[in-house]
């Protein structure tokens, strides 16, 4: 005789991710695998990780770790932020991270065009159905974005992709099969 023993699926997840860049793969890997697990579409789970991307750059940016002091008292180590995700029982996905606040608030910019950054929270706009700010009393600082499939403005890749070289005529690329006659 067989058993079958249900496991369940975490529709969420929360863990710390060091203050700076080591730690974001591993949080987007964890994402993707913990989505994938539970069944959620992967054009989700793509703007998903995207998302959770852009907001843990931001607040390695911008934000300061969890428990710094406005002082800058973090104790010597780098510390963390924090990132979290649950899917709510109609499927709706919410990224959160969590940060020690910071100098600025969380607003869309608008950077030039040869400028290196400044585009998160316009790629963050153009993919979640709805984003904001939440403030608690320690001074931390959540942003958050719901993600829902289907959302994703139907402009968006229009606006990021590029034209193939074929269709700008001045660049007058040689036809690899004219010395074939």
């Amino acid at each position: 005789m067989a058993f079958v023993v249900a496991r369940e699926v975490p529709a969420s997840s929360s863990m710390a991710v060091p203050h700076g860049p080591a730690g974001v793969g591993e949080a987007r890997h964890r994402m993707r695998d913990q989505l994938r697990i539970s069944g959620v579409s992967e054009s989700v789970i793509d703007d998903a990780v995207l998302i959770l991307s852009e907001l843990l750059s931001n607040a390695c940016r911008h934000g300061r770790p969890l428990g710094e002091g406005m002082n800058g008292d973090g104790g010597g180590d780098d510390g963390d932020v924090r990132a979290a995700w649950r899917v709510d029982k109609t499927g709706r996905l919410t990224v959160e991270v969590t940060d020690g606040g910071g100098p600025t608030r969380p607003i869309p910019a608008t950077p030039s065009v040869t400028a290196h950054g400044g585009r998160g929270l316009n790629i963050i706009t153009a993919l979640a159905e709805a984003w904001g700010v939440r403030d608690d009393t320690r001074g931390e600082v959540t942003v958050w974005a719901l993600v829902q499939s289907g959302h994703r403005r139907e402009d968006f890749a229009t606006r990021v992709a590029a034209p193939s070289a074929a269709a700008i005529s001045d660049l007058r690329f040689a036809d690899p099969f004219d010395d074939l006659d």
